[in-house]
């Protein structure tokens, strides 16, 4: 049995969150610490909370209290962090609380509660930290922080403003990540397309090269990886368009998760969104005559405050002109501190319901034909795990490069003996179920 002291770890919320998770736990297992999976065999635990909409706190204040039950000594973390009063109020006796991407600090807390181990092993941890994910596929978080000022988010005033990590760090932590076998990289950030705005584009240096913090030389990099590349949360500004190209040439995977929110003028200047949804629509015209297998996902909300009939026709107007290949979409639901709040004309919860099924049969009926489409084709998957039907024969579930993990559809694959997690492997779409795909070997 090992002495050193056990630290349990909760991670809520998103990949970026997930990001600072992967952080702090590669630095305490740096230091000597394990990570246990146990309250009851804790020496404490941390959790890393989600604050963003309503369900999200009660999901992190609930997760708090069972940990505070279960062992008793809780360092609160993440998001909800930066509202330490709702913490405090909720839960008094946690140990401590912080903000996102609060590293040192937890650290800090976790050193006066639990003192370090002595003479702890660089060894201990991988070159590539410690991950939350697969060993196939790893989250690269590029930047913290967003300088948008959208009137329904409360994410910079708990995460800040915009501060791009140095190109050459970046590029050293996708480079360890291959060295260790991941198959796919996804990049995310609050504003990936703005990487390196904070910065004034600096240059930096990988293995000796020049590079400018930006998107498009970032990508041109972590396409010579030889691995699956990923963008999410990819704003429409026209410096975008330069990275079309890379996914035609098949460095980069021909997929962009581009957050729209909405199509109507009105109402994304009520959002104090960027772009307007004619130049959208011109936009992703553009990238399909550019890259005709682009594969374009994005959020939006419905029942804004102010959003009337006649903006949501022209959402609805929009879907059926756009042909989105994957899309999500969820009722607006005030946050608290969000300046959304404040706007004339909230749309009663009965109406906002409504339209997001009204949405979401425009768009299931889009997306059926996009995923049918693609019966008879061959298509390079990537397996994410392995499973057994009824029968007992081994079934990959795996992912094409319209997929991400999570979030998208997946693949089943039959017969799929001597196949591993992480491996990529050609295969012919045999049928199509809901968002999902049924797959054979390529000459079935």
């Amino acid at each position: 049995m090992s002495d050193s002291p056990k630290v349990g770890f909760v991670s809520l919320g998103c990949p970026k969150a997930g990001s600072d998770s992967e952080r702090i736990l590669t630095q305490l297992r740096a230091e000597g610490y394990e990570i246990s999976n146990r309250y009851d065999n804790s020496d404490l635990v941390v959790v890393n909370t989600c604050g963003f909409i309503d369900s999200a706190v009660q999901e992190s204040l609930d997760a708090i209290g069972e940990a505070l039950d279960q062992n008793g000594k809780v360092i609160v973390t993440g998001c909800l962090g930066a509202k330490k009063d709702v913490v405090e109020e909720a839960h008094p006796n946690v140990l401590a609380v912080t903000g996102p991407h609060a590293l040192e600090e937890v650290m800090t807390h976790v050193h006066t509660n639990l003192p370090k181990p002595h003479d702890p092993f660089a060894d201990l941890v991988p070159k590539q930290g410690v991950r939350l994910t697969p060993s196939h596929y790893a989250y690269l978080k590029i930047s913290e922080g967003c300088n948008h000022r959208c009137s329904f988010c409360i994410i910079p005033s708990m995460r800040g403003d915009l501060v791009s990590r140095p190109i050459g760090d970046v590029m050293n932590e996708a480079e360890n990540l291959v060295n260790a076998g991941v198959s796919e990289i996804l990049v995310i950030s609050q504003d990936t397309s703005a990487y390196g705005v904070d910065t004034k584009f600096r240059k930096g240096f990988w293995n000796g090269r020049p590079m400018r913090t930006h998107m498009t030389e970032l990508s041109q990099a972590l396409g010579e990886l030889g691995v699956w590349v990923r963008l999410h949360y990819v704003y429409p500004y026209p410096h975008v368009d330069d990275v079309i190209p890379l996914m035609a040439e098949g460095a980069i995977l021909p997929y962009l998760d581009v957050p729209l929110q909405h199509a109507s003028p009105r109402i994304l200047k009520a959002m104090k969104r960027p772009a307007s949804s004619e130049n959208n629509l011109a936009r992703i015209k553009k990238w399909r005559e550019i890259c005709p297998e682009i594969t374009v996902r994005s959020t939006f909300i419905t029942g804004f405050p102010g959003e009337t009939e006649d903006d949501f026709k022209m959402l609805l107007d929009f879907l059926e002109e756009a042909q989105l290949d994957r899309v999500g979409c969820f009722a607006y639901s005030a946050v608290d501190g969000a300046k959304a709040n404040d706007l004339e004309d909230q749309v009663p919860e009965e109406v906002k319901q409504a339209r997001l099924s009204q949405f979401m049969e425009v768009q299931e009926r889009i997306s059926a034909a996009k995923v049918a489409a693609k019966v008879g084709s061959i298509q390079t998957v990537l397996v994410d795990e392995l499973t057994e039907d009824d029968t007992g024969n081994t079934v990959a579930i795996a992912r094409t490069k319209a997929d991400a993990p999570e979030i998208d559809g997946v693949v089943y694959l039959q017969d799929a003996d001597g196949i591993q997690p992480g491996d990529f492997v050609d295969v012919k779409i045999m049928d199509a179920s809901g968002h999902d795909l049924v797959a054979g070997p390529p000459n079935g």
